[in-house]
């Protein structure tokens, strides 16, 4: 392939990278600390919309065969994680924002975009960690409460304990099939023997433990809680939605044997059941929406069941819609000292003092729920019907009453605001400026999608 041709087939990736090594210099060369906001939303809408447009025109190729392809699918999902991550930036500009932020959260991104374009299990390795080891920092960046370090070093711990188990699927995977191609991967799916079948099983339980599915999940919480909103909205968002989505193009057309679909099956559905129930019990709106995000992973795990030509497309509407109401709920938390408004005692009664905050955390935590009209119902009606699609009906039945379980938490967040006695606190305050523009534009993200969600279909 010719230059050109590498430069445009990763030309996202490229802008990514462009922005980070600008920020660095700029940093580096100025003699007081430079605010890196506007380049980094300037990088990040530069990569936006690289990948819309090379999506639009499908263009398709493989810089490096075997390793690295890019086709209409993967532009797409580029396209809509770094969207995600626009709000995100707006909402990290209101808390904490420096040039490391700026560097760690790009960098993040970069490896999210090689996840997405991965051909082999070793390239989806790399940009995993491209991926994960940033994360490890921005938890503890902020450090507004003793836990943060506490749950980054937790985060690293159970993070590093994923990779092993990967890399040592990796290794069974080549053992087994002899490389270590996604074509190879899907000989290991299709193979019978007990080398292959453990090679499945510890690079989806890797995966698991990536995407917090119960039991793999003890390091959600605590991460989520420990780190500053903007990283915790990062994290339940676009990276659940890259390693969800990365883990779809690994299946491909592959389907999974007798052994790990009763996997695909079980832990779902008990990550669905275990993440609503115990967020029934938090106090802490991170903690609540950590367990939330629990849940969720369980419905996009269920998407591996359906038919391989509708994974794609549920995954993704699925991921666009979970993360613009994830990141509404957050953008809309009061401001003031760290472990006090992340209480939930702290929204009792917001409706009287913040109308607006109260409503957009109202409409978010609707469509967590899967309440009709709001597109978090169209999101797991569509994730529902691959899994009937396939003759799963039984399955798809139980994953629906498991979800009617996460009805109670989020009532009850409303219930706090609109109903509840007024819980106003002299060290609490709206919403500031800036978070208000990410609630926002996430808010308006969701009603466009609620009410068009055949154009984002057509899209995808």
């Amino acid at each position: 392939m010719t230059p050109e041709g590498l430069f445009l087939a990763a030309l996202p990736e490229h802008l990514l990278l462009l922005g980070i090594l600008a920020i660095l210099v700029t940093d580096l060369v100025s003699d007081r600390p430079r605010d890196p906001f506007l380049l980094s939303l300037v990088t990040v809408l530069a990569a936006m919309a690289a990948a819309i447009g090379l999506h639009t025109v499908g263009h398709v190729a493989a810089p490096f065969p075997g390793h690295f392809s890019v086709g209409p699918e993967a532009f797409a999902g580029k396209a809509l994680l770094f969207g995600l991550s626009i709000p995100v930036l707006l909402l990290a500009r209101s808390e904490h924002f420096d040039s490391r932020f700026a560097m760690l959260l790009l960098s993040s991104l970069y490896g999210a975009g090689l996840m997405l374009s991965a051909d082999s299990l070793l390239m989806l390795f790399f940009g995993l960690e491209i991926l994960s080891l940033p994360l490890y920092a921005l938890v503890v960046l902020a450090y507004r409460r003793p836990e943060s370090a506490e749950a980054a070093l937790k985060y690293l711990v159970l993070g590093g304990v994923g990779t092993a188990v990967l890399l040592m699927g990796i290794s069974l995977t080549l053992g087994a099939t002899g490389g270590l191609g996604y074509e190879h991967f899907a000989a290991a799916l299709a193979g019978g023997d007990m080398l292959s079948r453990g090679a499945v099983v510890l690079v989806v339980a890797a995966f698991m433990l990536k995407a917090a599915i119960v039991p793999f999940h003890a390091w959600a919480p605590d991460a989520y809680e420990g780190a500053s909103v903007p990283a915790t909205a990062f994290m339940a968002t676009v990276v659940k939605g890259a390693v969800i989505l990365a883990l779809v193009r690994l299946f491909g057309d592959a389907g999974a044997g007798p052994e790990l679909l009763a996997v695909l099956i079980a832990l779902p559905l008990l990550s669905m059941v275990w993440g609503n129930l115990a967020a029934m019990r938090q106090q802490g709106f991170r903690r609540l929406i950590a367990y939330s995000s629990i849940a969720h992973a369980g419905y996009l795990f269920f998407a591996l069941l359906g038919l391989p030509e509708a994974r794609f497309e549920a995954v993704a509407f699925y991921v666009i819609v979970y993360g613009l109401t994830t990141t509404l709920a957050l953008a809309c938390l009061p401001a003031g000292e760290d472990w006090l408004r992340d209480r939930l005692d702290s929204l009792k009664g917001l409706y009287h003092r913040d109308p607006r905050s109260a409503i957009l955390i109202a409409v978010a935590m609707l469509s967590l729920a899967g309440i009709p009209p709001f597109p978090g119902f169209v999101a797991k009606f569509l994730i529902f019907r691959t899994v009937m699609e396939s003759g799963l009906v039984a399955v798809a039945v139980l994953g629906l009453v498991a979800s009617y379980l996460g009805i109670y938490l989020y009532l009850r967040v409303i219930q706090y605001m609109f109903m509840s006695p007024s819980a106003s606190h002299s060290r609490t305050l709206p919403a500031g400026p800036v978070a208000t523009a990410a609630a926002v534009l996430s808010m308006a993200a969701v009603l466009l999608i609620g009410v068009f969600p055949g154009v984002v279909l057509g899209w995808l």
